[in-house]
């Protein structure tokens, strides 16, 4: 399939079903560019936006991730954080050769429709694009990012939009005076979202609440060792948890038992209960008659925007970027790099990831070629 480049194609209402095929190239019409997918992260947080793929709320429109990369009536494209690099212009202001970190399918290659092209790079204004979150649509020049270090390359598709997750997480924890908590307890401690947010909880100066890492047993000791968390606990550990200490749960997975048990513990002291992602995408939700507050749902771009909003754009910039520069002065002994190269690795990796088979300390990159 190399010849003519290849995609994945995934089931709209079963994403278990999967397909390796092949993707022709078409000509560009004017504005267009095509990009060869140089390398690209495949996370449990790639499986959040397959579970949302259809119109699921998120957006405030009838329109789900799928509507990024395809139209209604074909089957969906995942999309993934990488970077790529245009061998064919039809845009002004972009010349083949540059590369771009965004937002891609799971795909060898992409043809970008260019909006609004300048010194940091370009947006895409594919018109079913136009209408979802603009954070998603923003394609920048690898030699424009101001933290961008080469020696951090393989990092960033891999952490990058996790870390941000993570960091706006913290951000609110801390703009809401921490809900008046005094302990903060993050279930699927070791996923890079939660590591994330670990980290960016333990920048903060002055008094915080404890960060208490939530894992399976398994995982306790090594997820312990990196000391992201001021305390990692098994699941079944719980339990044995002052309930009297008023706390709050940030679930990365989706996980309605876990979810179960800290309601039911805490009861009345729990004030806040926020849900993040749903990589345990075949997991019964079990939400049903739960103590304790309302769940509510983290969406990271909503936050980047009211931040940008507040702070404004150049000034949110560099505050992720002084964010992101400590993070990766410890990220490589967080996780290793494992590479995947060609269409039937990126098909396998999609599948391992969606069984939850995934080492946790290893962050897979998929080289397309």
């Amino acid at each position: 399939m190399n010849e003519t480049g290849w995609a994945i194609d995934i089931d709209r209402d079963d994403i278990a079903r999967a397909a390796l095929v092949a993707d022709p190239t078409a000509p560009l019409a004017p504005g267009q560019v095509r990009v060869r997918v140089d390398s690209y992260a495949m996370t449990a947080n790639n499986i959040t936006y397959a579970v949302f793929g259809k119109p699921a709320g998120l957006f405030g429109n009838d329109q789900g991730y799928w509507d990024f990369f395809a139209e209604r009536d074909t089957p969906g494209r995942l999309p993934v954080w990488g970077f790529a690099t245009v061998t064919e212009s039809a845009a002004d202001g972009i010349a083949v050769g540059e590369t771009f970190y965004g937002y891609y399918p799971m795909a060898s290659h992409a043809v970008l429709n260019v909006g609004n092209a300048g010194p940091g790079g370009f947006t895409d204004v594919t018109p079913r694009r136009t209408t979802l979150p603009p954070i998603y649509n923003q394609y920048q020049r690898i030699g424009a990012l101001p933290d961008y270090r080469a020696a951090d390359h393989d990092y960033w598709p891999v952490f990058r939009p996790l870390f941000l997750t993570g960091w706006l997480i913290a951000d609110q924890f801390e703009d809401e005076g921490d809900y008046g908590v005094q302990q903060i307890l993050i279930a699927s401690a070791s996923s890079k979202t939660a590591i994330g947010l670990g980290f960016s909880l333990a920048q903060r100066g002055g008094h915080r609440p404890e960060t208490i890492g939530l894992t399976s047993a398994a995982n306790v000791d090594a997820l312990a060792a990196q000391g992201i968390y001021d305390r990692v606990i098994s699941y079944d550990q719980i339990m044995t948890l002052n309930a009297a200490t008023p706390a709050a749960l940030v679930d990365m997975a989706g996980n309605g038992a876990v979810t179960r048990v800290v309601h039911s513990h805490f009861g009345g002291q729990l004030q806040a209960s926020i849900i993040v992602g749903k990589s345990h995408w075949d997991a019964q939700a079990d939400v049903e008659g739960l103590p304790g507050p309302e769940r509510q749902g983290f969406f990271a771009p909503g936050r980047s925007q009211k931040r940008i909003a507040d702070w404004g754009g150049p000034a949110f910039g560099r505050k992720i970027a002084e964010a992101w520069l400590a993070f990766m002065d410890v990220a490589p002994r967080l996780a290793t790099i494992d590479k995947r190269h060609g269409g039937e690795a990126a098909l396998a990796a999609y599948r391992e990831m969606l069984s939850g088979d995934a080492d946790p300390k290893a962050g897979i990159l998929v080289l397309p070629a």
